[in-house]
């Protein structure tokens, strides 16, 4: 084609593009718009070191609001892998509904069975506590109204993060080195957990018909590991004045059994404490359908709205 008829050519392509009506613009979602601008209003600080303990580094990740009127209620975010396996990263998306629903997280990592043996991973949730507590003037955290959560081991360890009490000493490493000796700062205070099918019961998994392989490898050959499973079971602690608790647990879970959820609930109920079982009728260990997982969001929200850590909530009863 000649040179004339080339641009002959781009001018009217040129001239059609001019005098086509623009397109329309495509409207966002309220989650498109708010995932477009979460970086408005949350900065990311990676990879704080909150804890060492047998040569390892402890490291935490924050998600905290930039523009908060005031403090905020903190999401305290523990991964899974029965003890033995995990990483923080792998959790991220996890901490998004959190962050809709007006939290700062906090998502940590800590020893697994490799660096140490238990209850190393208890002591360090239990230390990550202590961190939210000394660091939350600095990332606007309201240390009354922290929510511990996670799954599987993470869903055991949110259970003892917000249930042992200091007396039973798994949190003496947490305390600050000093030669002058003042008093550590108190822990934060653990308002809710949300435990997704957690162990309960560390003894169940270590002989018999619930053996794990992965609960035998955390305890691996100490010579008093019924004793040290005992006292990293949340059942031990089952207690009046405990935070709200809220498990959620399928009923064909393979990895955890579900009398775990159950077994919990009964001695939650004896002793008092508030609590409320979701059970996924088929569910497996996780792996939720998109259904499913809608409707768990929405018991996680009202059960946080009726202890008043979230706006909003209804009045449904507890689900047994």
């Amino acid at each position: 084609m000649p040179v004339r008829s080339i641009a002959c050519a781009a001018l009217a392509a040129v001239a059609l593009t001019v005098a086509a009506p623009a397109p329309a613009r495509a409207q966002l979602s309220e989650v498109g718009q708010f995932l477009a601008t979460l970086d408005n209003h949350y900065r990311v600080v990676p990879d704080i070191t909150y804890h060492t303990a047998s040569g390892h580094e402890n490291k935490l990740d924050v998600y905290a609001p930039r523009n908060a009127d005031g403090p905020v209620p903190v999401l305290l975010l523990i991964h899974g892998g029965g003890w033995v396996i995990g990483h923080k990263d792998t959790y991220t998306m996890r901490a998004l509904p959190y962050l809709e629903m007006g939290f700062a997280v906090v998502n940590i990592t800590y020893r697994l069975a490799n660096v140490a043996l238990a209850p190393a991973a208890v002591e360090d949730c239990l230390c990550a506590l202590r961190w939210i507590a000394s660091n939350a003037e600095e990332y606007g955290f309201d240390a009354s109204k922290v929510v511990v959560t996670g799954m599987s081991a993470g869903g055991h360890l949110s259970l003892t993060t917000g249930m042992i009490p200091s007396s039973a000493g798994l949190d003496r490493q947490c305390f600050a080195r000093t030669f002058a000796g003042p008093r550590p700062d108190d822990p934060a205070t653990v308002a809710a957990i949300v435990n997704w099918y957690g162990i309960t019961d560390v003894v169940d998994m270590l002989d018999g018909p619930n053996t794990k392989g992965y609960a035998v490898e955390w305890l691996g050959s100490l010579p008093n590991r019924e004793e040290v499973a005992a006292r990293v079971s949340p059942v031990t602690y089952a207690r009046q004045g405990l935070p709200p608790i809220l498990t959620i647990h399928g009923d064909a879970d393979p990895i955890v059994p579900y009398e775990h959820a159950t077994r919990l609930k009964d001695e939650l109920d004896q002793a008092g404490a508030v609590n409320e079982l979701h059970t996924v009728p088929g569910g497996g260990h996780g792996g939720f359908s998109d259904a499913e997982t809608l409707e768990i969001y929405e018991v996680i929200h009202r059960f946080l709205a009726r202890h008043g850590l979230v706006a909003g909530g209804g009045t449904s009863q507890q689900q047994d």
